[in-house]
């Protein structure tokens, strides 16, 4: 059977899975480092990549590969193919004016009607903005503008700076590509295609002209591999997906459908869901991103989940697993104690400025158990409130998928059954954006969505408790009240 690799740059690292086409199956896979900061310089991702693919065994045998990644972060190039200046990602904030800039002008309607989106700091609109404010000299040299998964897949195929040893291609703009996801993060993409007014808007009379890559459907080939090895370990002739942002080929590695709900615990919390129509929320609660499956993928995103477990775990000088078991020990609701966990801010509610709040004190409610519980409560009221939204604007809810790290504790699994009005289920840990942009390149080698199935560790049914979401409603109104 043929084989297909995924593979997912993102913030942290580089990771490629290898799989069977036609089942599945993990067949090998690799990762490499990326290198800290919110500006890093493109190379260093490649270098990742050529690191993660050696590490997987080389690409032998791979009959497709497709390259997701993070969204948002702006890679700019020259006429000669090189890169202009270390690439700006997501969770670069310096743009944060920029934003405000844009919204003030053309107004947050306007945007959210023509791409879905209202433009915040991490969009690639914002950070275009920025560049030709504070660092006009380098504005006027871009010539092209990419996404990370963009440029990679770019690269891949052999295209790069003009005499560049691994760029056989050479600087050819016109063939960069992109897919209709990582399009719809940049907030000049809406679903009639690329807005160059609003590309004008954010980078000046250079919008008018530079290159921006293609959209490719799901099963669209970007290229293919070139005929010259861009490196050891990278055949030719190897078709190069569309590739994706990071939570459209989470979702398709999830093979997640109209009416499922991914809620993701990481650093950082996002809550998703695929729809069958378009999305546009002038509040900016809801990203109305497009997916990699043809369809769209609103989004809420919060900044504060794991680390709210991390912090009340080291206030109780516990290991998570010890944080659970106490959670467990209290009563849904934490005898009335409630934590809104806005420790570093919040962007959903847009409350950059706020800071935590633990309310429902009392000699009885004031325990460890009750801490413990609260904590978790708190972060799952949070993402709720995302889901919440997410309903507000139309879209159906019939499950939620609970993903990352901190879904593989059970006390987290248990209360955000309660927390959550639907059903839970708990896909078994994976890497879900990379094995999403190899059931994409699966999908370009064959023509046909795979059927691979998703295996699920533990199935909750819905038994929401209203006093959790209630005590949390008046005590979250009371920090926007103050803030």
């Amino acid at each position: 059977m043929p084989l297909v690799a995924g593979v997912d740059s993102s913030t942290q690292s580089c990771k490629v899975v290898v799989r069977d086409a036609a089942t599945g199956a993990l067949v090998r896979s690799g990762r490499a480092a990326h290198p800290d900061g919110t500006e890093v310089h493109p190379d260093a991702w490649w270098r990742a990549l050529l690191a993660a693919i050696a590490d997987a065994g080389g690409l032998d045998g791979v009959a497709a590969i497709s390259v997701a990644g993070q969204q948002h972060g702006l890679v700019a190039l020259d006429a000669e193919g090189e890169v202009v200046r270390p690439a700006l990602l997501w969770n670069d904030t310096r743009s944060a004016g920029a934003a405000a800039d844009l919204v003030a002008e053309l107004g947050a309607a306007e945007y959210a009607a023509r791409t879905g989106v209202v433009p915040v700091a991490s969009f690639t609109a914002t950070k275009l903005r920025w560049l030709r404010d504070h660092e006009p000299e380098h504005a006027a040299r871009v010539a092209a503008v990419a996404l990370p998964h963009d440029w990679l897949s770019w690269r891949l195929r052999g295209y790069g700076p003009a005499g560049a040893a691994d760029a056989p291609l050479g600087p050819v703009l016109e063939a960069l590509a992109t897919d209709r996801s990582d399009a719809s993060g940049t907030a000049y993409w809406g679903a009639a295609g690329y807005d160059r007014e609003l590309l004008v808007a954010a980078l000046g009379p250079r919008g008018r002209d530079v290159v921006l890559p293609r959209v490719l459907g799901p099963a669209e080939r970007a290229g293919e591999t070139p005929a010259q090895p861009v490196a050891p370990g990278v055949p030719a002739g190897v078709p190069v997906g569309a590739g994706a942002g990071d939570n459209a080929a989470a979702a398709l590695g999830l093979d997640a459908r109209a009416g499922d709900v991914v809620v993701s615990i990481g650093t950082s919390g996002t809550v998703f869901a695929v729809a069958e129509e378009p999305v546009a929320d002038a509040s900016g609660a809801v990203a109305g991103f497009a997916d990699a499956a043809g369809g769209w993928l609103p989004l809420v995103a919060t900044l504060n989940a794991a680390r709210v477990l991390d912090a009340t775990a080291g206030l109780l000088g516990v290991d998570h697993a010890e944080l659970g078991r106490l959670a467990l020990e209290a009563e849904p609701g934490a005898s009335g104690l409630v934590l809104v966990p806005y420790f570093e801010g919040e962007r959903t509610p847009n409350l950059p400025d706020a800071t935590a709040s633990l309310t429902g004190l009392t000699l009885a409610s004031t325990t460890r158990a009750n801490l413990a519980r609260a904590a978790i409560e708190g972060m799952l009221c949070g993402l709720a409130d995302g889901l919440d939204a997410l309903r507000a604007v139309g879209v159906a809810a019939r499950r939620v998928l609970l993903i990352g790290g901190a879904a593989q504790n059970p006390a987290v699994r248990r209360i955000a059954a309660q927390v959550f009005d639907l059903p839970v289920a708990v896909p078994t840990p994976g890497e879900y954006v990379a094995d999403g942009a190899a059931r994409q390149a699966a999908w370009a080698l064959s023509g046909e969505r795979p059927g691979w199935g998703v295996e699920v560790a533990e199935a909750l049914p819905a038994d929401a408790h209203p006093v959790i979401r209630a005590q949390y409603a008046r005590a979250s109104r009371g920090v926007s009240a103050r803030d």
